[in-house]
């Protein structure tokens, strides 16, 4: 039998949109930064050689140096104000969340509520600041050593601005993302990265032709390059919506003198609770490193070369490491995160709700964190099929880093996310629509010509 709440949902109309004024509100706030964002890869850096840095950037492109700037959204390849991208706030948030379940202080202050996670998030921006401070130093002094710099501009003055500049920007970054979450719509940080991809999409599928029709790329490699994007976002959409629903039972209770039967609902679990989050930690930790390196030429040391060498994209180490760190960030984000067994067995004992035959309470819990366990192997083992099997294709083919399983994989995960979250206000303000008709009607249903007047209450 299909519930109220389904059936509204089921009815709820994009026509809704135009009622709905603050939903309205939200999605234009959400495009007019996403829009100041992408205005602001479009502004150098000071002191850049523009012609050098294209030079530079055509023979990186099919390197790591192309992967970087995919995920700043081409202000990398452009050495705009946001070249290092929102990577050092996801670092740095990758950092601060691995030391909270390591140092009993910060795993005490995570559980203090509000006060305690506006302290771990001021350590999170923190972190950003020293994070963005190296890579800034480093791609500063890369820069230089590349002769990517403009000349007369080669110096401390040089290193100094850009640093300031390239910091400034990742912290700005990091503030836009913040008001997206809080003010707008989806999770600002994966918006940020999603519109840096999409925006560069165009181009590359412009380029990917252009190579087919020189004869660089064969046409049956194009065929199968859209046939594998269109069969992994069809997997993405399939996998993200797959769900393990545990058994719930409530039992009868006793409400004044009404007793109430017992209802039974399903706890879901998804098949991959961490969502994009494994692949964009594991990418950003896989970008740490070697940024720098790319931008250092002929003067890098023989640890970067070998770092260049070894994990560049393709690279069995490179695809080695992926796999570990999605499958290990998938089982830390959703345990840490996502779902909490030990947090959801508290709850479903405050309501009354139980598993069938698992006592409430720690049983409950072993329970939870068992089925989840059991549940991730299938959702890190997708995760790291779809991140990592177009990398092998594409490093063979040399396809744009555009159509990689991550890219392909963030996009479809954050629209679904952002769709979601569209349809729930839609729902909300459904539902407040029809309460405030429900309490019209009340107020209305006293003025009628045969109505009579309200009796006062009997003493007893």
């Amino acid at each position: 039998m299909v519930s109220a709440v389904e059936n509204m949902a089921a009815n709820t109309s994009w026509a809704a949109l135009g009622k709905a004024t603050d939903l309205r509100n939200r999605i234009l706030f959400t495009l007019g930064l996403l829009i100041v964002y992408r205005l602001g890869t479009f502004i150098p850096v000071p002191g850049i050689d523009g012609g050098a840095l294209r030079d530079f950037m055509e023979s990186a492109g099919q390197g790591i140096g192309g992967m970087v700037s995919m995920f700043t959204g081409g202000a990398l390849g452009r050495m705009g104000i946001f070249a290092l991208g929102i990577m050092p706030y996801i670092s740095a948030s990758i950092i601060v969340q691995l030391l909270t379940s390591m140092v009993p202080a910060l795993e005490q202050l995570k559980k203090e509520g509000e006060q305690g996670r506006k302290k771990i998030n001021q350590y999170t921006r923190y972190g950003t600041v020293a994070l963005a401070t190296l890579q800034s130093y480093g791609l500063a002094v890369s820069l230089q050593a590349g002769d990517i710099v403009a000349d007369g501009q080669m110096g401390f003055g040089f290193i100094a601005a850009c640093m300031i500049t390239l910091v400034g920007g990742t912290m700005f970054l990091m503030w836009l993302g913040e008001q997206i979450t809080a003010r707008g719509i989806g999770n600002g940080i994966s918006l940020i990265i999603f519109v840096g991809i999409i925006a560069e999409v165009p181009a590359a599928i412009a380029q990917f032709f252009a190579s087919g029709r020189s004869g660089a790329i064969s046409p049956a490699v194009i065929v199968g390059v859209l046939v594998m994007v269109i069969a992994t976002i069809m997997f993405v959409v399939f996998m993200e919506r797959a769900l393990r629903k545990i058994h719930i039972q409530y039992p009868r209770r006793q409400v004044g003198m009404k007793m109430y039967d017992g209802g039974t609902s399903h706890l879901p679990v998804k098949v991959n609770p961490a969502g994009v989050i494994p692949a964009i930690f594991a990418s950003s930790l896989l970008l740490l490193p070697v940024t720098v390196s790319t931008f250092s030429g002929n003067s890098t040391s023989p640890v970067m070369s070998w770092l260049l060498a070894n994990f560049g994209p393709g690279q069995p180490l490179y695809l080695l490491f992926f796999v570990a760190m999605i499958v290990f960030f998938a089982y830390f984000y959703t345990f840490n995160v996502s779902f909490k067994p030990d947090d959801v067995a508290d709850n479903l004992k405050n309501q009354n709700g139980f598993v069938p035959g698992i006592r409430p309470g720690k049983r409950t819990a072993e329970y939870l964190e068992y089925v989840v366990n059991r549940v991730l192997v299938l959702g890190s083992a997708y995760l790291a099929a779809v991140c990592v099997l177009p990398e092998i294709l594409r490093g063979q083919f040399a396809i744009p880093f555009y159509f990689g399983g991550t890219s392909v994989l963030i996009v479809v995960s954050v629209t679904m996310d952002t769709i979601q979250q569209v349809q729930s206000h839609l729902l909300a303000h459904q539902y407040e629509g029809l309460l405030e008709k429900s309490q019209l009607r009340g107020k209305g249903a006293g003025k009628g010509k045969g109505t009579r007047k309200k009796r006062s209450p009997v003493r007893r």
